[in-house]
């Protein structure tokens, strides 16, 4: 299968020309594979499972969400219904009954979850590798730390394995991970991205972060993933400049 870069636009023009979301899934599982770092994810979707997604998914048309067929990975403090909740630390592990608010308004866009991502333990700290698990490698220099605590998807997002990721930033966790892998870190405005259903570091202080190749990709998941959560003290309405 040849392959193709996974930036939003890119994805769409090669669906519209015939690309499936299975395609996809099995580039996704391609690249995990030769990309050769068990300390990437702590999770991966099975295959088929991820198949059936995308069988539910139906036929690409112009019409579809921007984020439809689009994969990404999660921050392993952040829940996703059915897969457990580490926090990188196993005792802690829970396994939740429902998604996070903002997975949910991904799913809704049709965007496709494909794993859980390594972090700093309980998202504290700033150098990827305080976790009791495999600490990623940095993708430009593996003697250079990847960056924390969201160390997991900013490489997956480096490494091309998904489009986006989702992070967290309470105090630079999304940013510095993202600097450290030449990426685009987004951390939005407080509020913007609810945190319920986000192991708390900081409730006052905790931001979902995005993590991304290109800004337009990183604002493209932005607008989706944004609503107001009233279950989120902190949630509120966001005004989005009226640009494309």
């Amino acid at each position: 299968m040849q392959e193709i870069s996974f930036d939003i636009p890119t994805l769409r023009t090669a669906y519209a020309s015939g690309l499936t979301v299975m395609d996809v899934i099995d580039l996704v599982f391609d690249r995990i594979s030769k990309a050769d770092d068990p300390g990437i994810f702590q999770y991966i979707v099975d295959r088929e499972a991820l198949r059936e997604t995308a069988g539910q998914l139906g036929e690409f048309d112009e019409s579809r969400p921007l984020l439809w067929g689009i994969p990404y990975a999660v921050k392993d403090n952040i829940d996703v219904a059915g897969i457990p909740t580490t926090a990188a630390c196993p005792d802690y592990a829970y396994m939740p009954d429902e998604d996070a608010h903002c997975i949910k308004r991904l799913r809704q866009a049709g965007a496709i979850m494909v794993g859980k991502t390594n972090l700093d333990q309980f998202a504290t700290g700033l150098v990827g590798i305080r976790t009791p698990y495999p600490a990623p490698k940095n993708p430009i220099n593996p003697k250079l730390i990847p960056g924390g605590s969201s160390s997991g998807s900013a490489v997956a997002v480096a490494r091309g394995l998904v489009s986006f990721a989702l992070g967290t930033d309470t105090a630079g966790s999304g940013r510095i991970p993202a600097a450290m892998n030449n990426i685009v870190g987004l951390k939005p405005t407080r509020g913007a991205l609810s945190c319920s259903g986000v192991v708390p570091a900081c409730k006052s202080l905790d931001t979902v972060s995005i993590f991304a190749g290109t800004v337009d990709d990183a604002h493209a998941v932005l607008r989706a993933a944004s609503e107001k959560d009233e279950a989120d003290p902190y949630s509120k309405k966001f005004a989005f400049a009226n640009i494309p």
